[in-house]
Parts: structure tokens; C-alpha cells; sequence
């Protein structure tokens, strides 16, 4: 009888021993120490180059707080396949908080199933994934900017110079002709920054004819190759140019400078993001005016983020959307203002 009370026994120790892994498995463990891994979709592009910087400098100041950090960072140069790949590899290295800027938004359920199988909460930046994708797990968010906001100050911005200054209607006809120079085909912020911009352009009741619209890739190399098709294709037509990003703008400007034209034939140029050199094209002139994407303050909301995922204090005092949702505003820049965001420039 005494042997079949131990047996029973150990069968009981035994049995709660393992129900207590089981839930220690369920629940993150609470640590001081931070092993964060950034994966960026392409580090040419300018924003995100210096979004990462600002990530890394926001991270590297929770040291001051108390935490040990550790940052890895990879570039998938453009390859969703590639950044499977290194986010594997940034798991595997013992990373416990992942920061991903996805190459492919529609596209992130390797990286979500992967980080769920390891228990490694994920931080998706400036590429937000579709809704269903973000409900996958309750260890995933988001942080970054309402792509709408920034197409609805663009076009404010257009609007008001074009009321200002009514030379930009160079012909006299009473529309203004304009192009536009998207991002990626398809993807979801240059459709939305696209729309709002001109809807807001219409709602300001500024006439429009649109001439043309090229796909540049973010990239103002391929913005100047693009603008310079158009303006073989139109000449002295083109009177307002709408760019998703800052450096497409700037590609725009490449062209016309490259093309000769003079200062009275050149059309306004507009673009998003307030990267460095977009903000000193808006101190000199030659860019009209930006929208800026506050790359400084989503930084801190990630690494705050990030602290309180590894760590288990904080999270209650983050303000969440949606929660898992953080989104910072946009803002506009003209010659005005540009001086207070010039200030930000590292």
C-alpha cells in the first residue's frame, strides 16, 4: 500500500512539474536584457536608412534605464525571400524582439509564424501588414504614420501655393497640369497618398488635368529617368509635380535641372517624408514644400515598445489604437517653418 501511495505521489509531482513548464512557456519571460533585430526592406532608401539610425540611437539610450542592449540589424535590399531568411537567422541568434519593416506588406506570414513558434513578439514599422495578418497573434504591432494624413497635407500644401501664386498656371487655362511619381505598383501608402492628395487638391477647388504618372520605386534615381520621359513627352506643359516620396521630388528637380530649363518654366515640385536632404530642397528653395513623417518620434515609440515587450513593465502606460496599433501624426514643412525640423537633422 505504502508503494502504490509513492507511485501515486510521484505520478502527481511529476504531472504538475510538467503543467508548470507548460505555462512557463505560455508567458514571456521578464528580462532586463534587450536583443533586438531590425530587419529593413532596403537601406537605400533614404527615410528608412534614417529611420533605422534613429531606432538604433532611441535603443541604445534604454541603457540609461537600466536595460542591457543589444542591436542587430539586416537589410533585405528589396527581397521578401531574403528577409524570411535573416529574420530566421535573427531568432536564431537569440534575439528576443523583432523590429520589421516588411518587404512584401501582404506578405509577413513566414515571419509571424516563426516568431510565434519562438515566442519573440514582433514590431512591424512603416509598412503596416494588412488587418487579418495582424490578428495572427497577439504579440504583433505595428508603429508608424496614416498614410492618408500625409496625401491630404500634400495636397493642402499644392493647394494653397497654387492659390498663392497664380504663375503656377503658366498657360492661363484655368487647370493646373500636373504628373505624379509614385512608389511600388500597387502598394497600399502611394495608392492612398496618390488619392488623397489630388481629392484634397479637388476639394480646395483647384482644376486639374493629370498629363501622366510614372512608377519610380521610391528611388530618385529611376524618378529622374521617369520625369525625364516626361518631359520629352510634354516639355513646358508639366506645371505641378506630385511625388510620394521626398526623394522622388528631388529625382524630379535632377530632371529639369539636367533638361536646362529656366527658373520661370519650371513647374512646383512636392514631396513626403521630410528626409534630410528633402528638408534643406525646402530651405533652398527648390523643393515647394514636404510632409514629415516623424521618423525620430516612431523610433521612441519602438524602442519603448520593445522595452516593456522583453522586460513585462510598461506596456499598460503605452497608448495603443486598435491594441496593437501606435500611429504619430504627420506635419507639413514649407519655407516657414523648415528651420524647427532642420534642427532634427543628425
Amino acid at each position: 500500500m505504502k508503494v502504490k501511495n509513492i507511485q501515486t505521489s510521484v505520478i502527481i509531482i511529476f504531472m504538475a512539474f510538467l503543467f508548470l513548464c507548460a505555462c512557463e512557456k505560455q508567458q514571456p519571460d521578464a528580462t532586463d536584457q534587450i536583443y533586438v533585430g531590425v530587419a529593413s526592406y532596403n537601406q537605400s532608401d533614404t527615410f528608412i536608412s534614417q529611420m533605422v539610425s534613429c531606432l538604433k540611437e532611441e535603443l541604445e539610450e534604454l541603457e540609461n534605464d537600466g536595460f542591457s542592449v543589444s542591436v542587430t540589424i539586416r537589410d533585405a535590399a528589396g527581397s521578401q525571400r531574403t528577409q524570411d531568411d535573416q529574420v530566421e537567422e535573427l531568432i536564431d541568434a537569440g534575439c528576443n524582439v523583432l523590429c520589421v519593416n516588411l518587404v512584401d506588406r501582404s506578405n509577413p506570414s513566414e515571419i509571424i509564424d516563426m516568431a510565434r513558434e519562438n515566442n519573440v513578439p514582433v514590431i512591424f514599422f512603416n509598412r503596416e501588414p494588412v488587418a487579418g495578418d495582424m490578428m495572427q497573434w497577439d504579440r504583433l504591432y505595428y508603429v508608424g504614420a496614416n498614410a492618408w494624413q500625409s496625401g491630404m497635407i500634400q495636397g493642402q500644401l499644392a493647394a494653397e501655393a497654387i492659390k498663392e501664386n497664380p504663375r503656377i498656371d503658366r498657360n492661363k487655362d484655368g487647370k493646373i497640369q500636373y504628373v505624379i511619381l509614385e512608389g511600388e505598383p500597387g502598394h497600399q501608402d502611394a495608392i492612398i497618398r496618390t488619392e488623397n492628395a489630388v481629392d484634397t487638391l479637388k476639394n480646395y477647388g483647384i482644376q486639374l488635368e493629370k498629363l501622366s504618372c510614372g512608377i519610380a520605386n521610391w528611388n530618385r534615381a529611376q524618378a529622374q529617368n521617369r520625369m525625364s520621359q516626361m518631359i520629352s513627352q510634354f516639355q513646358h506643359n508639366i506645371e505641378l509635380v506630385l511625388a510620394n516620396n521626398d526623394d522622388m521630388a528631388l529625382g524630379a528637380i535632377d530632371a529639369y535641372q539636367k533638361s536646362n530649363f529656366t527658373e520661370s518654366a519650371l513647374p512646383v515640385f512636392f514631396g513626403i517624408d521630410g528626409t534630410d536632404v528633402g528638408l534643406a530642397a525646402v530651405a533652398d528653395g527648390t523643393l515647394s514644400a514636404t510632409v514629415y513623417n516623424d521618423k525620430e518620434g516612431q523610433a521612441k515609440a519602438m524602442a519603448e515598445l520593445a522595452a516593456a515587450l522583453v522586460s513585462g513593465k510598461g506596456l499598460d502606460k503605452i497608448e495603443f489604437k486598435k491594441e496593437k496599433y501606435i500611429y504619430l501624426p504627420y506635419t507639413r514643412v514649407t519655407a516657414d517653418n523648415v528651420g524647427e525640423y532642420m534642427g532634427d537633422v543628425k
